[in-house]
């Protein structure tokens, strides 16, 4: 068996290593504020037109240091399904 070097380790993709993320695209925002996602990402996405998206953000030191943009139907299914759970126990006490 080969044992790998660290050089080769670091070939290793951005996204296998993350585990999930990975930049997709650099997009401009124009004078009102809009921006255009490239259509590769939404073919890949599922993205078609009139779906909702859900911006999530996180803020670090009272300014927001990321955005994520989930299909609102996605994320309304996560919280249910980590809300759910706990609101039934909540009932049950």
């Amino acid at each position: 068996m080969v044992k790998k070097t660290k050089a080769e380790d670091a070939a290793v993709s951005p996204r296998a290593v993350a585990g999930c993320c990975s930049m997709e695209s650099v997009v401009s925002v124009d004078d009102r504020g809009q921006m255009v996602l490239p259509k590769e990402i939404r073919e890949k996405a599922g993205i078609k037109p009139g779906d909702k998206i859900a911006i999530v953000s996180w803020e670090k030191d009272g300014k927001i240091c990321c955005i994520s943009l989930l299909k609102a139907d996605d994320f309304k299914g996560m919280v249910r399904d980590m809300l759910g759970p706990m609101m039934k126990d909540m009932a049950s006490e």
